[in-house]
């Protein structure tokens, strides 16, 4: 008896202290203690949550960069710093333009690089002739930053600021300042005498030449344009090994003190960068990643690994933070305007990043250029506003907003019927320690709908979910339609449009117990791209559209797909080779898109690279011979390259009869070591060879497609031997996304 009561009260304490611990209080960060289980650890990852500014900047969802400054004149990505402030002269400048076009896109913020890498401000500066005060442009009185700034206010957009603490002027000139070896001195911000007298604030810092300087860059763009939301500090260095360090604690503290609701963003303790500046987003992206130190002691760097916060991560923490991703890429390729030859993103890629952005928890930064004249071009402003209108129009109506909501269980007051009420603040939650569950919503009607959205109570009970799936009732059999990982703070699923009256939502796996504040149901604008058809080394072929609206049909032999055609549901095999066609359909197949065909010979599978003359570290031989298009086995490049002829060897694991090989040139649309003249052998034993051919690639500079070359004579081979003898471009380099052969 003594020990069922003993057992019955450390039960109580047991459920009376895990209750308690539900009560903790809230913030940004939690220290993990040297004796806690992964199973506590867990449990305060929920109790990480966004603090006020981090919330509301992820609340913009899309905002906009605006790379603009000598580089738009000289036509270089990174100037050098000694660029004459003559060539910054735009004709039609009107950042009321600007502003019309990114309102229009659906963005809320607007970020200007005020000073890029070269050192040219974009504002008059009391810290350097540098600027705009030094230029032709309105007789050196223009002020880009402030022009920008009032556009915005007109229009209720919020404004964000780049200022690159690299300064390559500052290197260059004589006298400068930038890792000049200066020994710290404590030192007043604002520097200049006028601005001291106007200062609301003076501060005092211990700062070196350059510190200094930037200091009092920042204090001006801070103090004389009006709120900023966003200061974005970019890491890369065009000149490292100058000696400057940066004093970030003081950078900070000035701008909590003049701009408190600003986050600063990628080298900053808010704003992280998503890794990659190509738009590209993870399949989980977690707001909760595990840092070594206390957030105040910690120098935060480029987070670019795919797995940041998964439990496996988790387990080894010190701290546990909040500290979300902001994905950034460019509308063209490069991040300053050089020409209108210069390509454009698409509607399609720019919708579809879009998607994946903002509704994979993180916020979309889109770099805009403007051109010579000081404008947006027209051919992106035209494409940037039908982005706007697409993705206005997918969530015009939320079909769930008098809907049925039923949950498999319900913690309290947090019901099922929160999930529809539009609010952050509320939300559905079953009881802790219930990691799966289910919501059920019952539509008024049968609806049609391709898009199914959702968020978690970031606010105050951090992110949760790891694993979910989305069903709706075909008949009386759920089907699964959508799958995903983490949720945050929002989550977009799309898929193929259906109609059906019930949907149900499976949370698979979370953390302590999943937590749904918004859910909608809509019926968006269907995209029609081009499908994309590819085969692994293995022989397995996957097709795939940009978008995910279309239903796909495919054939294999030869004839043109249509609806009746076999409907692509799953990759299938296909090692020995074979014509692939395929069609997008959309809108009940009365849009199609263009017929794609593809031309498989025997697959990679038993294939094995022997030798290769040179490789880069990450673009090895292998990379030409592993069915994926995208990347590429490419020589070494640097001032030591080592020179053509370059060369792979290749055993095909069997003996087989050729009658000529393909070579798909490099994808990325550069041209760098695409091959010009080349040379083809084939050897039965890897020692005796023969030329198969050799000859030249024509005009593949300009239209770099998949060549196939054929031989004059069938011959049998074991080993292939591909040697490129030059490129299109005459210098060291190789580049080569795929090779194969042409079989009977």
């Amino acid at each position: 008896m003594k020990l069922l009561v003993k057992s019955l009260f450390l039960i109580v304490i047991s459920i009376f202290l895990f209750s308690c611990s539900q009560k903790e209080k809230t913030q940004n960060y939690v220290k993990i203690e040297p004796d806690d289980t992964l199973q506590e650890i867990v449990r305060k990852s929920t109790r990480v949550v966004p603090s006020e500014r981090q919330y509301q900047w992820q609340t913009y969802e899309f905002i906009a960069f605006l790379h603009y400054g000598v580089n738009t004149y000289t036509g270089n990505e990174w100037g050098s710093g000694e660029e004459d402030p003559a060539v910054f002269n735009p004709t039609a400048f009107d950042a009321g333009q600007w502003i019309s076009v990114i309102k229009d896109a659906g963005m809320e913020l607007a970020m200007l690089t005020a000073k890029h890498h070269d050192g040219f401000c974009l504002w008059p500066t009391t810290t350097t002739e540098h600027s705009v005060e030094s230029s032709d442009w309105k007789d050196g009185k223009g002020d880009v930053f402030g022009a920008l700034t009032k556009a915005a206010e007109k229009e209720g957009i919020k404004v964000g600021v780049y200022l690159s603490p690299a300064d390559l002027h500052e290197i260059k000139r004589p006298n400068g300042t930038y890792g000049n070896g200066s020994e710290p001195q404590i030192v007043k911000i604002p520097s200049d005498p006028d601005l001291q007298k106007e200062a609301d604030q003076i501060f005092e810092y211990k700062l070196d030449d350059y510190n200094k300087l930037f200091m009092n860059q920042l204090y001006e763009l801070l103090t004389q344009y009006g709120p900023i939301h966003e200061v974005w500090f970019d890491g890369a260095n065009p000149k490292p090994g100058t000696g400057q360090e940066y004093n970030y604690d003081a950078w900070y503290d000035m701008i909590r003190k003049l701009q408190p609701k600003a986050v600063i963003a990628i080298k900053g303790p808010d704003v992280r960068w998503c890794g990659n500046e190509a738009g590209h987003t993870r399949k989980s992206e977690w707001s909760v990643i595990p840092i070594p130190s206390h957030p105040d002691d910690y120098t935060f760097p480029d987070a670019t690994k795919e797995d940041l916060g998964s439990r496996e991560k988790l387990k080894d923490a010190k701290y546990l933070y909040w500290y979300p991703a902001e994905t950034n890429t460019s509308i063209r390729r490069g991040w300053f305007y050089r020409d209108e030859n210069q390509y454009v993103k698409t509607v399609e890629e720019l919708v579809d990043t879009w998607y994946r952005s903002v509704g994979g928890n993180t916020v979309f930064l889109l770099n805009l250029t403007p051109n010579k004249k000081g404008l947006i071009p027209e051919k992106d402003a035209e494409r940037l506003r039908e982005v706007g209108r697409i993705t206005r129009e997918a969530f015009d109506e939320n079909l769930a907003e008098n809907a049925t909501v039923e949950a498999s269980e319900v913690e309290g007051g947090n019901k099922a019927v929160n999930v529809r009420d539009g609010k952050m603040e509320t939300f559905w939650k079953p009881q802790d320690g219930t990691n799966s569950a289910e919501l059920i919503i019952t539509l008024e009607q049968e609806r049609e709908f391709n898009r199914f959205v959702f968020q978690e109570a970031i606010k105050t009970q951090g992110q949760r979910i790891e694993r979910f799936a989305v069903d709706v009732l075909n008949g009386e059999q759920w089907e699964e339609v959508a799958t995903g990982t983490t949720v945050g703070y929002k989550n977009i699923r799309r898929f193929p449009m259906v109609k059906t009256n019930k949907v149900r939502l499976r949370i698979l796996a979370s953390r302590v117990c999943p937590t749904v504040s918004t859910l909608g149901i809509y019926k968006a604008p269907e995209m029609l791209s081009n499908p994309t058809i590819m085969r692994d080394k293995e022989g397995t072929v996957t097709i795939s559209c940009k978008t995910p609206d279309p239903r796909i049909h495919y054939t294999l032999d030869g004839s043109k797909p249509d609806m009746k055609s076999p409907r692509y549901k799953e990759p299938f095999e296909l090692p020995r080779g074979g014509t692939v066609k395929a069609m997008a359909f959309v809108n009940n197949g009365a849009k199609s898109s263009e017929v794609v065909e593809a031309q498989f010979d025997i697959s990679a599978a038993k294939w094995k690279v022997i030798s290769t003359s040179a490789a880069q570290k990450g673009y090895e031989g292998s990379k030409a011979i592993d069915g994926n298009p995208n990347s590429m086995w490419h020589t070494p490049w640097g001032d030591n390259a080592p020179e053509h002829p370059h060369s792979i060897e290749i055993d095909l694991g069997e003996t087989l009869t050729l009658k000529g090989f393909s070579y798909l040139p490099r994808t990325d649309g550069r041209s760098g070591g695409i091959c010009k003249t080349w040379r083809f052998e084939v050897s039965q034993d890897g020692s005796n060879w023969k030329v198969a051919n050799e000859g030249s690639f024509g005009n593949i500079k300009n239209n770099p497609v998949l060549q196939r070359v054929y031989f004059e004579k069938q011959m049998k081979a074991r080993y292939i031997r591909f040697t490129s003898l030059s490129n299109v471009n005459g210098d060291a380099h190789l580049s080569t996304a795929e090779l194969g052969v042409i079989t009977p």
